[in-house]
């Protein structure tokens, strides 16, 4: 039916015979021979091979011929298999065609494919959507300073806010507050003290906003900081009161000794066994050994 096209060729029937033959070979025939004489059908035989083919192999080949855009649908079928390949090969289709939000969710969904490689060529990008997402890539790699500065060059202040705080790095913090003062968005400093509170120490704070004159900003975080040591201090405060007290309590407490206290027992308590006790002759308990040549000597 490949031979002849022209004169034989039966689309249902080509499809249900192709599915049953041994020999692997002829279904990327059946695709090459779909790309030249059936493009447009193209999909629905991969649909029907899908099952059978070596997905890497069949992604490669349409990649050399350069008609992957023509598979797309299969494509994306295939990809919950997270093989690299397609994952690679589906994320370039959507920077070439400009669809951030399908390669955001590829990404999101499916992360076997190089991260940072395609950070570093999304971060020169002209579009600012896929320069975030190169940010987005570092911060996933743990490149928390590089995902800062790149959102610093855009000025996506929220993203550099949130990736500082998720670093978890109290100078990566400490330089985004210092550098939005150099520029004068005092709005932004205000805002990043809430959202890297936890980073931020006080008294670097406190010395920015009075250096640059803008306590007003500081302020409010200047006031949660003071309750939350105050807080901190009168549970400290009480718990040393908890443990004074249960201190002065044990030692006031007497030593027992059974059921008579050791303080009022007097020398009675440690009166010697008197002989005869248990049953023991006082003769017995008393009565001397002497070792003599290896023996004991007795009454005879």
């Amino acid at each position: 039916m490949m031979a002849h096209p022209t004169q034989c060729w039966k689309e249902a029937m080509f499809k249900d015979i192709i599915t049953k033959v041994a020999n692997i070979e002829l279904y990327y025939k059946a695709l090459s021979h779909y790309l030249e004489y059936k493009p447009m059908l193209l999909n629905d035989l991969l649909l029907v091979l899908t099952p059978r083919l070596d997905h890497t192999r069949a992604v490669g080949y349409f990649q050399k011929v350069g008609q992957l855009s023509l598979v797309l649908p299969y494509v994306k079928s295939v990809q919950s298999h997270n093989n690299k390949v397609i994952n690679e090969s589906l994320n370039n289709s959507y920077i070439e065609n400009e669809d951030y939000d399908s390669l955001r969710d590829s990404i999101d969904s499916f992360n076997n494919f190089d991260n940072i490689a395609l950070a570093q060529r999304l971060e020169k990008h002209e579009l600012i959507e896929f320069r975030r997402i190169a940010a987005y890539l570092f911060k996933m790699n743990n490149r928390w300073k590089q995902a800062v500065e790149l959102c610093k060059k855009d000025r996506l202040y929220k993203d550099a806010m949130e990736y500082a705080a998720e670093s978890r790095n109290t100078e990566i913090s400490e330089d985004l507050m210092a550098w939005f003062l150099e520029n004068e968005n005092y709005e932004s400093f205000a805002a990043g003290t809430f959202v890297m509170y936890d980073m931020l120490r006080p008294d670097v704070i406190l010395e920015l906003g009075w250096r640059h004159n803008i306590m007003d900003f500081a302020m409010p975080y200047l006031i949660q900081c003071v309750r939350e040591y105050t807080l901190k201090v009168d549970k400290l405060e009480v718990s040393d009161e908890t443990r004074t007290k249960e201190a002065e309590t044990n030692n006031q407490q007497p030593l027992v000794l059974g059921e008579q206290l050791m303080i009022t027992g007097g020398p009675a308590a440690y009166s010697p066994m008197p002989p005869g006790m248990y049953g023991m002759p006082q003769q017995q308990q008393q009565m001397p050994q002497q070792l003599y040549n290896g023996g004991y000597v007795g009454t005879m």
